[in-house]
Parts: C-alpha cells; sequence; structure tokens
C-alpha cells in the first residue's frame, strides 16, 4: 500500500440549504409557483412560509485518507452524509470549508444518470466518459466490445440513452465505470436498481478489481456486501464519523446502533 493518500479529507464541512424561495423568481411563473399562489389565496398555506431557510450539515468536520489500493467500505444510516462524501470525491460538488483531495483519474456511479448523457447514444457516452477520464480514442476502442459484453447492450448500444430503462442505464454506467480503468473508482447504492444476475456480475467484477489493487470506495446499506468487498469501513452518522476502521468491527458496530435505537422505539 502506497504511503501516499489518494483521497484526502481534511476537516470537511458541507452544508445545504432545505425551504425557503429562490430570489429573482415570479412565483406565479412556475407550477410549483403557481401551486404555492393558489394554497396561499385558499387559505391552505401561510403567506410567507416559504421565506423559512434552514441549513443542514451533512458533514461536519470530517477528516480521514484513502491510501492506493484499499477497498473502503462507507455506511451509515440514511442522511448521515455518505452520498455527499462520494460526491465530493468525484468533485460533483465542493466543501463549504475544510479540504478534498483526489489523486489520479476518479470514476463514479454515484447515480442512475451520473455521468450518461440521456440524448447520446450508448456507443457515444461510451466514447465521452473515456474522454472525460483521459483515454485516448484508441484506449477506448480496445475496451469498447468488453464494456457492451458486460452491459450486455449490444442490440441497444446505438439507441439513445433517453429510451433506457433505469436497469440498462445502471448496466451501462456500471460498466463503463469499472472497464475504463479509473484510479479510483466510487460506486453507490445505485446497484440496488439491477436485477439480482447483474448484482452478482457486478459484485464479483468489484472483487476481482480489489484483488487487482484496484483503489475502491463502496457506500452500501448491505453490509454484507461491505464486508465481502472492504477491509476497512467509515461508519457516518449525523454528518460525523462515528467509527473508522476494520470492517468486521465496524459493522458490528452498526448493528449495534441499529439494534440499540429499535430497543427505544
Amino acid at each position: 500500500m502506497s504511503s501516499e493518500p489518494v483521497v484526502q479529507f481534511q476537516n470537511v464541512w458541507k452544508r445545504f440549504h432545505i425551504g425557503g424561495k429562490r430570489k429573482g423568481v415570479n412565483k406565479k411563473g412556475t407550477l410549483q409557483g403557481r401551486l404555492q399562489f393558489a394554497m396561499e389565496r385558499s387559505g391552505l398555506k401561510e403567506t410567507g412560509q416559504q421565506n423559512t431557510t434552514q441549513n443542514i450539515w451533512a458533514l461536519a468536520d470530517v477528516s480521514f485518507d484513502i491510501h492506493d489500493g484499499e477497498a473502503v467500505g462507507i455506511i451509515g444510516p440514511n442522511g448521515s452524509g455518505k452520498s455527499t462524501t462520494l460526491k465530493l470525491m468525484s468533485r460533483v460538488t465542493y466543501p463549504w470549508a475544510g479540504g478534498v483531495d483526489t489523486k489520479g483519474r476518479v470514476g463514479s456511479l454515484i447515480e442512475i444518470k451520473s455521468g450518461i448523457h440521456p440524448e447520446l447514444t450508448g456507443r457515444e457516452n461510451i466514447y465521452l466518459y473515456g474522454t472525460i477520464l483521459g483515454l485516448s480514442r484508441k484506449d477506448i476502442r480496445a475496451r469498447f466490445d468488453e464494456i457492451v459484453d458486460f452491459a450486455e447492450l449490444g442490440r441497444f448500444i446505438d439507441t439513445p440513452v433517453k429510451r433506457y430503462s433505469s436497469g440498462m442505464e445502471v448496466r451501462l454506467g456500471f460498466s463503463v465505470a469499472v472497464h475504463l480503468e479509473p484510479d479510483i473508482l466510487l460506486i453507490d447504492e445505485v446497484l440496488s436498481v439491477g436485477d439480482e444476475s447483474f448484482q452478482r456480475r457486478c459484485l464479483g467484477r468489484m472483487d476481482q478489481l480489489r484483488q487487482d489493487g484496484q483503489t475502491i470506495v463502496f457506500v452500501s446499506h448491505v453490509l454484507a456486501d461491505v464486508k465481502r468487498l472492504c477491509s476497512r469501513v467509515i461508519y457516518l452518522d449525523r454528518a460525523l464519523i462515528r467509527a473508522d476502521g476494520p470492517a468486521d468491527q465496524v459493522v458490528k458496530l452498526d448493528l449495534s446502533d441499529v439494534a440499540a435505537k429499535r430497543a427505544n422505539v
């Protein structure tokens, strides 16, 4: 394992605004605005109620390093900051404070449509994604058949992605992400959209990448898959790191916390 981290989170804070109305928008100029206006007129919604805003902290002073060749799971309840952490790594979003640094090409499958343009065909999306990762057309062409075969989209590869089902989009996105050999692979819960057979193939492929020394960051609520793929797990809870250590120990802590919460309900 390299002594230099390929991912560094240094005192990272990330917040989101919820509620409130957007400035500079005529509230009767959009469907949402017209509905709000109608509700105010009918007395179903108090005038001015939508002006209230709140800040929600997705991450609060979070620090960790991930080294080359590590397979790291990120777990925690809904809203704990897991997906936000991946989005910060892939620069889909940026921290409010602190620093996030990654070294090398980052391939990500964070949302069903992440990195996939609906107006382009499957073929065009493969070349677009590869170009974004910095690969030449020759490099992409060398991997093209393997990508299409794994995704099982041969008949539809020249069809615009907007006509794909959600499962087909996931198959294309995952196959592209793992076969174009990024230095860091980020995978979120989106694998749950695919059918069981494809999920097994995805896990098998990720297991092979892990054995080959690929750096993987895997977010999932399926703790058995996390334990299978990851030697280390970061447990997030309410925007904070609850634990960071060996997979067996951290997963056991998560299960214990869930059982304690259920007992107190």
